[in-house]
């Protein structure tokens, strides 16, 4: 087998407007891409890394390098999973395999990973944490959003002065919250009560990573995701009775490899199962919209927060989200 080459390059991606959320002000964001060359064919990823794990560029690229020679030599995509620790390292190497492969076979992605043909999934849009008149505001401007998620930051009376202002203005959407780790176990039943009366669906990582056991005999009224608490494989089965949904972030569990084996696990356990993102250009965003074929609920919107989204992108269009074959994973993707 020939040697595969290898180009790793980094990117910092401004955001169109500062990003809140609880404990954290965004203003840019930093991708490593990762481009993997066989003779004619190609095959490209774009990993994040998480915040909260320090999974920051320095790491990324000190991660890929150190598996630069396996990858080199043809790595396995099952292989870069002991290769390679989860992240936002890996996961550029991996979805980079994955469409390498894919063009190696003359098939797409989606063929390869023994999916359906995919269609458009829809998707939350999320709405960065303010005062509850600029969030309703907001709100109504993502005039074609089926779905909204609103960030929250720990202060209870102002994150439900959150949700009724958005509420109040979009009564025809569907909201999710995410507590991005901001709560206390003995917050939580004020909080879902508050949230209950206006009709939200979905209570994400409302706890601190590391405090999963405060979630122990507590009874919600609203399904709990779990986000920054789950992070790959191996973390599904301490969630079975604290979590009712499963969030997988590819730049979490280091790939689309590990997170089509998440979604088959926590269906087995009968969780429900959502894909979310970093913020990222379509790059990142298309091999988790596959992923999106398989879960119930989808919050890919990590373009959007760009100032630029590099073409081709992924397409947003009444409240979904659509990745065509010219942004990643068809097998005609290749070159001279």
């Amino acid at each position: 087998m020939r040697s595969i080459d290898v180009e790793v390059s980094t990117h910092t991606l401004r955001l169109a407007e500062p990003f809140r959320i609880s404990g954290y002000v965004f203003e840019t964001w930093d991708v490593v891409q990762v481009t993997l060359r066989d003779g004619a064919f190609r095959g490209r990823g774009e990993g994040g890394g998480a915040y909260y794990l320090d999974d920051d560029v320095p790491h990324m690229l000190a991660d890929i390098e150190a598996a630069r020679d396996a990858i080199s030599a043809g790595i396995t995509r099952e292989g870069l999973l002991d290769a390679m620790p989860a992240g936002g390292g890996r996961n550029a190497v991996d979805c980079a395999l994955w469409e390498l492969d894919a063009a190696r076979a003359g098939v797409p992605v989606w063929q390869l990973a023994g999916l359906s043909a995919p269609k458009p999934v829809r998707t939350t849009f999320t709405l960065g944490a303010d005062t509850p008149e600029i969030m309703a505001r907001r709100a109504l401007a993502y005039d074609q959003a089926l779905s909204i998620k609103v960030k929250l930051t720990g202060d209870l009376d102002l994150d439900l002065a959150r949700v009724r202002a958005i509420r109040a203005a979009r009564p025809d959407v569907w909201l999710g919250v995410d507590g991005n780790q901001g709560y206390a176990i003995d917050v939580l039943p004020a909080l879902v009560d508050g949230l209950k009366r206006e009709g939200v669906s979905v209570l994400e990582q409302p706890i601190a990573r590391g405090a999963e056991r405060d979630l122990d005999g507590f009874s919600s009224a609203i399904p709990i995701a779990g986000d920054e608490s789950l992070l790959t494989l191996k973390d599904i089965g301490p969630a079975i009775g604290r979590f009712d949904i499963i969030n997988i972030k590819l730049d979490k569990c280091g790939g689309l490899t590990e997170g089509l084996l998440m979604a088959a696990e926590a269906r087995r356990h009968g969780l429900g199962v959502m894909v979310g993102c970093m913020v990222g250009t379509s790059l990142a965003m298309a091999p988790a919209f596959l992923l999106g074929q398989l879960c119930d609920l989808v919050d890919l919107d990590g373009p959007t927060f760009l100032s630029d989204d590099p073409a081709p992108t992924v397409r947003y269009e009444d409240g979904t989200i659509w990745s065509g074959a010219d942004v990643w994973g068809d097998a005609a993707l290749v070159t001279p």
